[in-house]
Order: C-alpha cells, then sequence, then structure tokens
C-alpha cells in the first residue's frame, strides 16, 4: 500500500474504517467475555471518548508545560491510593496500561537491590507480563508452582524460591486465569523477614474487588495496607471503565517509585527525565481516566460492581447445573475458569463462537488443567442467562468430539524447541491449521489443542513466526 496521490475525502475514509471494523469482535453488547470492559453506560462511554479526544494533541512529555496533566495525575494517583490502603506517603504514576505499569514496578525493584543477575520469584498464575519484565531488563524469572485446587499461590514454595539474588515477590489479585486472590498477608510477611520489596498485581482486580468487599465477597487482604506490600499495579480502563490507556503504579513510598525513573544528561538536548516508559505521550488517556472516575463516583462504583458481582454469581451457580462442566478454583473476582473431564474446552469453545459468542480458551499448563475463560463486566447481567443456555447446549452438543488429532499431538510433544531452526518453524504452520496469508481459520480447537501439546518454548516460537506473518506490509488482512 502506497499513499493515495490525492487525499480522499471524509466520508470515504470513515468508510473505509467502518469496513474494516466489520471484522473486529464486538466490544460492547456483552458478548465479548475477554479484552474489553462493557459498563452498559453509554454516557460514560461517550464522555471518555469526548475527552480522549479534546486532550489527544496535549503532550504528557514535560509537566512544567502542560500543568494540567500534572494536576490529573496527582489527582488520579491520589484516587487510587486511597482506594487500595495507602498512606500519607503513597506516590505513584499514570502509565499506558498494565504492562508497563509491571515493567515500571520490576525495573524499581531491581535499580533498588542492584545485584547482579538479579531474580523475581512468581507463581505459575502472575500474569505474563512479569516475565515481559524480566526479558526486557534482563532478570531471571523463578516460577513457582500454585495450589492445584485453590490456584493460589503457596507461601511455602514461594519461601523455598527466595535465594540471595532475588529483588522481588509478586502475588496476583486476582490472577487473570482462574479469578482468585493469592495469599497476599503471607507473601508480605515473607518480604518483611527477607527484607524484600512485594508486588501486587491488582491490574485486573485492584479497582473492582474492595467494591466486592463492600458488596459482601470475603476478599483477602491484599492492598497497600498490608505490612510488607511496597507496590502495587491498577489498571483504569479495566474496571474503572476508562479508556484504554490508562493504569497506576503506586508505590509505598518515594525512595522506591525514585528507582522507577529513568534521566539522561549525556547528549546534547535537553536533560531528558521520564517517570516511565513513555517519554512522548498523549494526554488523551489521562485526562479520559480523570473525567470517568468524576463522573461515575463511589456510588456509580457500587452499582457497576453490583450488577457484574451479580453476573458473577449466576455464572457460577448456573454452570454448576451443566452436566460435565465445572467452575476451577472459588473465584472472588468477575474472573471465572471452566474446565471439564468430559467435552474437549476448546470444541466448546468454537461452538460459543459459532453462536455469537467469545469466550477465551486458556491452554493447560504443568498439572492445570485447559479451561474457558470469561471476564465478567456490569454488562454481563443482561446477557448471563442467554450465555448459560448456550453454553449447557454446546457442551452437549459436543460429546465426543476432539478438536485434536492424537497422533500429531503426540509427535509435536516430543519435538525438542531447540533443535529446531526457524525456517523449519515456518512448515509447522501449516499443521497447525495456519496457512500463511489465509488468516485464522474459524475453529480453533484443533489449533488450541496442537500448541497445548507443544512444549512451550515451541509454541513461544511457533507464535512469533505467526505474528511475523500478520505483521507483513502488503500481506493482507487477517481473518477470522
Amino acid at each position: 500500500m502506497t499513499l493515495p496521490a490525492t487525499g480522499l475525502p471524509r466520508h470515504e475514509v470513515l468508510a473505509r474504517l467502518g469496513q474494516l471494523r466489520s471484522r473486529d469482535l464486538a466490544a460492547r453488547g456483552g458478548r465479548t467475555f475477554a479484552y474489553v470492559y462493557d459498563p452498559d453506560r453509554p454516557d460514560i462511554d461517550a464522555l471518555g471518548h469526548e475527552v480522549y479526544a479534546s486532550f489527544l494533541d496535549v503532550n504528557g512529555l514535560d509537566p512544567t508545560v502542560f500543568p494540567s496533566l500534572l494536576a490529573m495525575e496527582n489527582d488520579v494517583v491520589a484516587i487510587a491510593a486511597a482506594h487500595l490502603g495507602g498512606g500519607p506517603g503513597t506516590v505513584g504514576s499514570f502509565t499506558s496500561g498494565g504492562t508497563e505499569s509491571i515493567i515500571l514496578a520490576v525495573k524499581a525493584a531491581r535499580d533498588r537491590a542492584g545485584l547482579d543477575r538479579p531474580q523475581v520469584v512468581l507463581p505459575v498464575t502472575a500474569h505474563a507480563a512479569f516475565q515481559k519484565a524480566c526479558h526486557y531488563l534482563g532478570l531471571e524469572p523463578v516460577l513457582v508452582d500454585v495450589d492445584p485446587t485453590t490456584f493460589r499461590a503457596v507461601p511455602a514454595l514461594v519461601e523455598a524460591a527466595i535465594t540471595d539474588r532475588t529483588v522481588l515477590l509478586v502475588a496476583s489479585a486476582a490472577s487473570y486465569a482462574h479469578g482468585v486472590v493469592d495469599p497476599v498477608e503471607q507473601i508480605a510477611a515473607l518480604g518483611l523477614e527477607r527484607g524484600l520489596p512485594v508486588h501486587v498485581d491488582g491490574c485486573i482486580g485492584g479497582w473492582l474487588l474492595p467494591y466486592f468487599a463492600r458488596l459482601g465477597v470475603e476478599v483477602p487482604r491484599f492492598d497497600l495496607s498490608v505490612p510488607g506490600v511496597t507496590s502495587l499495579s491498577v489498571d483504569l480502563h479495566k474496571y474503572a471503565y476508562a479508556p484504554k490507556g490508562a493504569s497506576v503504579v503506586l508505590y509505598d513510598d518515594a525512595g522506591l517509585r525514585r528507582k522507577q525513573y529513568y534521566a539522561c544528561a549525556d547528549w546534547t538536548g535537553y536533560t531528558m527525565v521520564n517517570a516511565t516508559v513513555q517519554s512522548t505521550k498523549s494526554g488523551g488517556p489521562l485526562a479520559a481516566a480523570w473525567a470517568v472516575l468524576h463522573a461515575v463516583g463511589d456510588d456509580g462504583y457500587v452499582e457497576l460492581a453490583r450488577k457484574t458481582l451479580t453476573a458473577t454469581q449466576r455464572l457460577v451457580e448456573g454452570v454448576a447445573l451443566i452436566p460435565g462442566l465445572r467452575v476451577l478454583g472459588q473465584p472472588e473476582m468477575a474472573l471465572v475458569a471452566l474446565a471439564s473431564d468430559d467435552v474437549d474446552v476448546f470444541v466448546v469453545c468454537d461452538e460459543m463462537a459459532a453462536r455469537g459468542w467469545y469466550v477465551q480458551a486458556q491452554l493447560g499448563y504443568r498439572d492445570l488443567p485447559a479451561s474457558i475463560h470469561l471476564t465478567l463486566t456490569a454488562s454481563s447481567e443482561a446477557v448471563v442467562d442467554a450465555l448459560l443456555a448456550d453454553l449447557a447446549a454446546c457442551v452437549e452438543d459436543v460429546r465426543g468430539v476432539t478438536g485434536g488429532d492424537p497422533e500429531l499431538l503426540a509427535a509435536v510433544a516430543g519435538l525438542d524447541p531447540e533443535a529446531l531452526g526457524d525456517d523449519v518453524l515456518g512448515t509447522l504452520l501449516p499443521l497447525a491449521g495456519i496457512e500463511p496469508g489465509a488468516g485464522l481459520p474459524d475453529r480453533m480447537a484443533g489449533i488450541n489443542a496442537l500448541l497445548e501439546a507443544m512444549p512451550p518454548r515451541l509454541r513461544e516460537r511457533l507464535l512469533v513466526e505467526f505474528l511475523g506473518l500478520l505483521f507483513t506490509p502488503g500481506g493482507g488482512h487477517a481473518q477470522r
């Protein structure tokens, strides 16, 4: 593709964008149970969009140039700190999302310790963003198994994984895959005992869990009021329903946050000093988050949480009535994982997609089973009964149906990822049902079964190869 010789009229540009969007999953309407957070409040959406656009060209690089952004960031951080047990010394930063918040917390812990070959102790259920941070910043992730029944971190195993190179302990509130809160108090106590920082990943649960607690859910303590918790991340573009690009990382004191910052005077331009990974950044996400928080208010968030909790409870109760399907663990959050010993959950996901629902396939890992993930939001209350009816029908329809070829699955399970060159990886893509240039097939069960059978390193390398094919200029558009 090249630039058009003459600029297109506005209506044609918008028409082309609409055509591209026609392939996307619906972000609103309650039928997409991952990636999007729908408050079922058009007024909130409209306000967020309007304010986002009005601050789109304001640059957050230098807070002395645009003091409105400085004021809004201080307000947003203060709101998040008050919501999550912060004290008088709590400080933080506004970031582009949970991954950036986590990268900054890992950097702060690394730089605080100043050790060679530093390590981060992670439950295997901790978000992959921690391993991404370790990869970028030169740390070693030490993965620790969780309880196979509760799916929570086991403090004794966390303690056993600590070495003289450990610089950070991690806990989730809640874990994305299963929606459960790790035993933060016990892990934070380990941090105090060993003199180690403890980061709580509240990216997906941090905003909603305090409201669930106010509505009667027994939520374990997890926030900055817990002795030993030194940092915490919370995404506002999830259950605070701000437009995407809005997260906060909090620290219990300014000294730790200082290690997050980066400054450079060794060049000919202005002395660069950045609070976050980004330098130039639009003020749109921050302004929109500030506006949405103030417009919804505490009582509004209580009501949004009530609708979300009602939907979650009805889903859990309804799944108990579907033969062969079960909820993994006892989720405190609006994140539910469904497993089965009777049917292929990957095939169930395909059948649900055929009925107009997006539910997310989660591959098995170590001794933890494959599952169907659902992220519920306020909009889920209106559709959960219809979802359950279709889910029950799908489970019944796919009994005896499997998505993978047993011989092929056994063959790929025995492959050595390190022995395969990049040229060989390309030949494996068709085995996974992925034809270069053809996009993704409508049915994913066979692909998911094959990916699950592969060693994790091989799965990673294969999907990197596929990602490279997707992002190829002139290579066409991915289709489902």
